[in-house]
């Protein structure tokens, strides 16, 4: 079943990887508008998804945010995290540095322990206000499913001609450790063509750009819901844990969602 959020502020939800997240939608809420079209997006392909309705305003957004926090405040659950999330790439709105800014003034306002995080695909980091406006967020994770860019086209189909994972990979550098690596790792078939990305070939390149990165965090996970291809199968327990043992024997933390 495709999950599309109908407003600015959706949940709290329980995260696989983050615990109790009040998320933040700053797409439209009629449809998907994304940077990627990933074969495994819980949102649906876009071409199904087309949004008609314009991105939430940045009053909106603050508004929605500030009546919800309130809520919690008096009602609960706490917030473990404040997520930018939602119907496709969040650093797309025009306004998201700004919103940045009010969101980490608000949490700062009701619930100072929590973190405030942004679930990416890093393609906007070559912007600089993007990039400057995620160095103030507390998780600043960024996907990076392979460092093969003809596979990233089969797998995570980016709309732009010209994407360059390279060049990503060398920006995510300048973070200077600033920022969390979430990689999908999975199985199957998609348009006829293998789509694994858990082979030698794929995870040795791979590992090699954690290094040059040097995030603070790995996170590598498995297909968790319905995906708009159908081919497709969770990576198993033991092929996560196997490709986390060798993140961590390279020196960083990695954390595993099955």
């Amino acid at each position: 079943m495709t999950v599309l959020y109908n407003s600015p502020i959706f949940g709290p939800v329980h995260s696989r990887r983050l615990g109790v997240s009040l998320g933040i939608n700053l797409l439209p809420h009629d449809g998907k508008c994304c940077t990627f079209d990933c074969i495994y997006c819980e949102c649906g392909f876009n071409h199904d998804f087309i949004a008609h309705d314009r991105m939430p305003t940045r009053e909106q957004v603050v508004d929605a945010l500030r009546n919800q926090l309130i809520k919690m405040q008096q009602e609960g659950p706490k917030p473990d995290v404040l997520t930018f999330a939602g119907n496709g790439e969040p650093t797309m709105h025009p306004h998201f540095p700004e919103i940045v800014d009010e969101v980490i003034a608000l949490r700062n306002e009701f619930f100072p322990e929590a973190k405030v995080s942004v679930l990416s695909n890093a393609t906007q980091i070559l912007r600089q206000s993007v990039f400057d406006a995620l160095l103030k967020i507390d998780n600043n994770i960024l996907k990076l499913d392979t460092v093969s860019n003809d596979y990233i086209r089969l797998l995570d189909r980016p709309v732009s001609n010209n994407y360059d994972v390279n060049q990503l990979i060398a920006k995510m550098a300048e973070f200077k450790g600033h920022c969390i690596v979430q990689t999908m790792f999975l199985k199957g078939e998609f348009e006829g063509r293998d789509v694994s990305n858990l082979a030698d070939e794929y995870v040795e390149p791979w590992l090699k750009a954690l290094v040059t990165i040097c995030p603070a965090e790995v996170m590598i996970y498995t297909i968790d819901r319905e995906t708009p291809a159908h081919h497709l199968q969770k990576a198993s327990h033991e092929e996560l844990d196997a490709i986390a043992a060798r993140v961590e024997a390279v020196g960083m933390k990695c954390q595993v969602s099955y």
